[in-house]
């Protein structure tokens, strides 16, 4: 249950990350994605400063899954999500972030041999319909009739990256300090960064970025890149990438009660049937117990995931 409360916190985070972003919509993505990351480590040094420096030579012994986790999860998806809004819309990007869970429980069955029952994958199923009934406001066919672009193509390669991060997590966060682990990411995060951020500004000009801007700024590094990360980290060290990753699905949800709450937006019948949906499919997905008590099945979960 505590496992669950964090992920809804992090879904909170997450939602926030969205609303804010339209903020910020005038700063170019490598700028925002760096921002946010430099703020992450800055909060972070004095948190994990002592962790990393003492594990340090456990960084350099494995450094190959840090830089995996570097490069999926922290650097890597931030800096996608935000280029994909420059060419394609906030709805795509929606629905193709709603398909995380389904990627991850894809690579999860393949690259680790995690074993879900059958209501667990109609949980999974029921909310990605969920999700998806909520970006497009009941109008599912409308994804038939999308014009998808190369935004939509790296929002693709944004979901595979979180969802290989989220199974690297599982397999290899434990060899490491949780706060110094997260420090080193981020740190190695910054230094990928700067160079694209610097051929970024050569090429569009160095933004002049307004107290507002700074504002925001500071939520995504606080909240999104430190908080919610160690909070996501923890979550799926105890239950599994599969599970973990279904949450993201209530992301669009809280999104339409932010927009609604903080930007006056109109809720619809159809969002709300697809936000119930949302619920319902992640319910059935993480309450094993009550699954195994109702269906009778034998779990098929390897021991020790």
């Amino acid at each position: 249950m505590r496992a669950y409360l964090l992920l809804m916190l992090v879904v909170v985070f997450y939602a926030g990350n969205i609303l804010t972003g339209k903020a910020l919509s005038e700063l170019p993505p490598l700028t925002i994605a760096f921002g946010r990351i430099a703020v992450a480590f800055l909060v972070l040094l004095p948190i994990g400063y002592r962790s990393a420096w003492r594990s340090r030579h456990l960084f350099i012994r494995h450094w190959k899954p840090l830089l995996l986790m570097t490069v999926t999860g922290i650097a890597g998806f931030n800096t996608l999500i935000y280029s994909a809004l420059q060419f394609t819309s906030a709805t795509n990007v929606s629905v193709l972030e709603a398909s995380i869970p389904a990627v991850t429980v894809l690579l999860s069955f393949w690259l680790l041999r995690e074993r879900l029952r059958t209501v667990q994958w109609l949980g999974i199923l029921l909310s990605l319909c969920g999700a998806l009934w909520v970006v497009t406001n009941g109008q599912l066919l409308r994804l038939a009739d999308t014009s998808w672009n190369v935004g939509d193509a790296i929002m693709v390669a944004g979901a595979i990256s979180w969802a290989v991060y989220s199974i690297a997590v599982k397999r290899y966060l434990h060899l490491f300090p949780a706060h110094g682990a997260v420090l080193a990411m981020t740190g190695l995060s910054v230094l990928c960064l700067l160079p694209l951020v610097a051929g970024e500004w050569m090429i569009v000009g160095v933004p002049e970025i307004s107290g507002g801007q700074w504002s925001g700024l500071l939520y995504l590094g606080i909240f999104p890149s430190v908080i919610a990360l160690l909070l996501y980290n923890r979550a799926v060290a105890t239950l599994g990438a599969s599970q973990a990753s279904v949450f993201l699905n209530f992301v669009p949800v809280f999104t339409m009660l932010g927009a609604y709450l903080l930007l006056n937006e109109a809720i619809t019948l159809m969002q709300i049937m697809g936000a119930l949906v949302v619920i319902v499919g992640v319910f059935f997905t993480t309450r094993e117990k009550w699954v195994s008590r109702q269906f009778g099945e034998r779990s098929t979960i390897p021991a020790g995931d």
